[in-house]
């Protein structure tokens, strides 16, 4: 978790950078919701591993924990993939899209400023995300909080420079799922809704405006040496284990496997 002092300096100089750039930010960023789901299944460009944490002869992280994000392709159930994770390394998942519903109430001082977004079908601006973020790892920090799972942001990539000036970032994992496996979650949103016409245009529409700002947030992350792409071909249950290689987490596995059989 990032220091409060710099979390605190990041906060106030981020609100500067946002501004000027809101307009362009926000025409550039997808239009989807922040808790829109979105795995080249490779190794890192580098042995990150370092960013795991330390893990003592009880079994107990001797460090902070990951600082992680999660992105991805629509449609490949992230969430899940973020809370399972979350309960593994015992660090908190925080959702984009849970901290701006969480905003949506009359008492909320920030709820005319989402609420007109949405109903404009607009993107939430990034300096109500970033104060939303900033206050929730604030809070972190003074809870005593060791750690995260990040999902939901960035999306783009001023939001992945600014996300840098808030708070230090171990690994980037990067879901990709394969075209069949795509089209049938598509198939299943249409026989959910009933239209396949026009559900079929809508995620066309998501892909499309996703890719376009999906690859210039990988090429930052993949400079910065942080990127792990991992392909999906199946649901969240089958492709677990998989991951766990990928993110050389089977030990922890093993070990919380253990400690439930015998608790």
């Amino acid at each position: 978790m990032a220091s409060l002092p710099k979390l605190r300096a990041a906060t106030a100089a981020v609100f500067t950078l946002v501004n000027p750039l809101r307009s362009f930010g926000s025409a550039a960023a997808l239009e989807l919701p922040y808790d829109d789901e979105y795995f080249d299944y490779e190794q890192a460009h580098q042995d990150w591993r370092w960013a795991q944490p330390k893990i003592n002869m009880d079994g107990l992280a001797t460090e902070r924990g990951v600082q992680w994000v999660l992105i991805g392709e629509p449609g490949v159930k992230r969430h899940v993939y973020s809370e399972r994770l979350s309960k593994l390394l015992e660090v908190p998942h925080i959702s984009m899209g849970t901290l701006v519903r969480q905003e949506l109430n009359l008492r909320s001082s920030l709820y005319e400023q989402i609420a007109n977004a949405v109903n404009e079908g607009k993107l939430v601006p990034e300096d109500v995300i970033f104060a939303l973020l900033s206050k929730r790892l604030e809070e972190g920090y003074y809870g005593g909080e060791n750690g995260f799972i990040l999902d939901g942001i960035p999306r783009t990539r001023i939001q992945a420079e600014i996300l840098d000036q808030i708070t230090d970032i171990d690994l980037v994992v990067n879901f990709k799922c394969i075209e069949e496996y795509m089209l049938k979650s598509t198939e299943s949103e249409v026989l959910h809704i009933g239209n396949s016409k026009d559900v079929g245009n809508s995620w066309k529409k998501k892909v499309h405006v996703y890719s376009e700002q999906a690859k210039l947030v990988e090429d930052y992350y993949s400079r910065q040496k942080k990127l792990l792409n991992f392909q999906v071909s199946g649901a969240p249950a089958d492709a677990w284990q998989g991951l766990l290689a990928a993110l050389h987490l089977q030990h922890i596995n093993a070990l919380t496997s253990s400690q439930k059989l015998t608790a």
